[in-house]
Formats: C-alpha cells, structure tokens, sequence
C-alpha cells in the first residue's frame, strides 16, 4: 500500500458545532463534500462535539462499519489550537488512552487502526491560508485602488483565552512565520478574548490601511457580529445586516481615519480541504 492509498480508510471530520448558529457546522459539510469527490477514503464522514451527528456516535458507527481488513479510521479537528475540547475532552469520550498524561494519537481494537490526527489551525501551512485569505480581500474589494502590502499593517484576529495559552500561541506563531516574510507593513495579533483587543488595532497601526483576517474555523456569530462590532460597526447596522443576509462588513470602511478591509474567516477557505489531507499522511505515518 502506496503512503497515499486510503482505499482501507474512513475519515471523520471533527467540527465543534453549535446549536445557536447553523453557520458554526457549514466548513466541516464543505470540506467533507470536496474530500468525498476525490474518492480517496472508503468513506468520509461529519461529526460534531456540541450537535448531530454527535462524534462519539459517528465514531462508534465508522468502527462498525468499516468493512476493509486491516482498515484505518482518521479523526481530523477542525480546530484552530490544542485546546482543551480537541486535546482532553473529545479524544477521552472516543477511548484514546493516555500515557503518563500525554494522549496516545494511535489506538488498536483488534485489526483495526484509530487516528486521532492534529488539528488544522497549527499546521504550517496555514500561514499561507492566512496570507491569501489578506490577498484575496484586497484584489476583491480594491476601492478606491488596491494598495500594495507594504501599505498595509495586517491584523490577524485569534480568539484567544486566559484559560488556555494554546488559544493564542498559535495565532501568535503564524503572525510572526508572516512577519518575517516582511511583506507587510506590520502584522499584530488580536483577541475577542486576551491582550490586545480587537478595537485597539487603530491605535496600533501605523498605516492608513488595515487589513484585519479572522483566525476562526466558521463564519460564525463571532466572526460575522462581535469582531465588526468591535472594529466599530454600529450593532444595530450589524444585526440588520445580519438578518438580511448580507455581509456585516462592508469592504472597505473607513474607521477612524483608517480603510479597513475584514476577510472571511480561514477555515472556509477551499485550501483547507489539503491541510486536512496533510494532517492524515502525518498521521498515517505513526505507529501504534
């Protein structure tokens, strides 16, 4: 069997998932629809933490399923971080077992193999989501002309949390793997919830032009409510937008003498769908 062969696999798609926004599950049913036309895996599935199809049950499903002799089944999150959900709470409900507290990725039930893969948000490949993501919203919207990046300070926009350091050390490396590209006239992080806010990037840059990319798997409530509101949206202008289906932000604003251009967020971006597939050949690679 050739290291690209995964004829014997099933690949289950982890999201987070919510019950208050349908918006939240949208990235992990569009990369599972681009996975399955490339005919790749036996099968590839969806699967959630907070909605259906719940994980623990799709995962308990697969097992069953699976009919290849000896087969594999790849667990890929469709997370930003290491966090405590992907790294602790989710891997113990699937029955991966740890030793002397550090997760064992790999787990055996008779012939068959389980995978619990990194998530997508740090792999190194994201730093180039992330500067196409900067590209792309800047060629879309050029008025009243695209300006060159060295005009540009880019922000990028993580959740971050005082709970766990992984929240923000991985927006914090990809930011800095950009920076020292030295494309940009800047490049700084920002948090919905850590130091520094996302309402302190105009006092933060240098440049008339921002450009400011969410480091979010879905387009979300806080993708597409909180970070306008606080880079200055009016609420009520983004709830009726909202309400409308139209885009909360519009491209670009001018905010305190600033033109602020705001992308979609990362994990929508079609390149995904090959950071995934890079996180199975990492993990196929690993014994158990």
């Amino acid at each position: 069997m050739s290291d690209d062969d995964f004829s014997d696999a099933a690949l289950v798609l982890l999201g987070h998932g919510t019950i208050q926004n349908p918006d939240s599950s949208a990235p992990v049913y569009q990369h599972a629809a681009e996975l399955r036309k490339l005919k790749m895996f036996l099968q590839v599935r969806e699967a959630f933490w907070k909605q259906d199809p719940q994980v623990t049950n799709v995962f308990k499903e697969t097992l069953a399923i699976v009919p290849a002799k000896p087969n594999r089944i790849f667990v890929v999150p469709l997370f930003i971080s290491e966090g405590y959900f992907s790294e602790n709470i989710i891997p113990d409900a699937l029955g991966f077992q740890r030793e002397q507290r550090k997760l064992s990725r790999v787990q055996r039930s008779g012939v068959q193999l389980s995978f619990f893969c990194n998530p997508i948000g740090n792999h190194e490949s994201m730093t180039e989501v992330l500067l196409t993501r900067a590209r792309e919203v800047v060629q879309r919207f050029p008025f009243p002309r695209a300006p060159v990046p060295k005009d540009i300070t880019l922000f990028i926009a993580g959740h971050g949390t005082g709970r766990d350091a992984n929240s923000r050390a991985v927006v914090d490396h990809h930011a800095r793997s950009i920076r020292a590209r030295n494309l940009y006239a800047a490049v700084h992080t920002v948090f919905l919830d850590d130091e520094p806010p996302i309402a302190a990037c105009y006092n933060m840059a240098q440049t008339r032009n921002l450009v400011v990319v969410p480091f979010f798997i879905s387009d979300g409530l806080h993708v597409r409510e909180d970070i306008p509101v606080l880079l200055g949206e009016p609420e009520r202008i983004v709830s009726t937008r909202l309400a409308q289906g139209q885009p909360t932000w519009r491209n670009p604003t001018e905010k305190h003498g600033k033109l602020v251009w705001y992308s979609p967020s990362v994990g929508t971006d079609p390149s995904i769908t090959k950071v995934i597939l890079e996180r199975v050949r990492e993990a196929a690679k690993w014994h158990p």
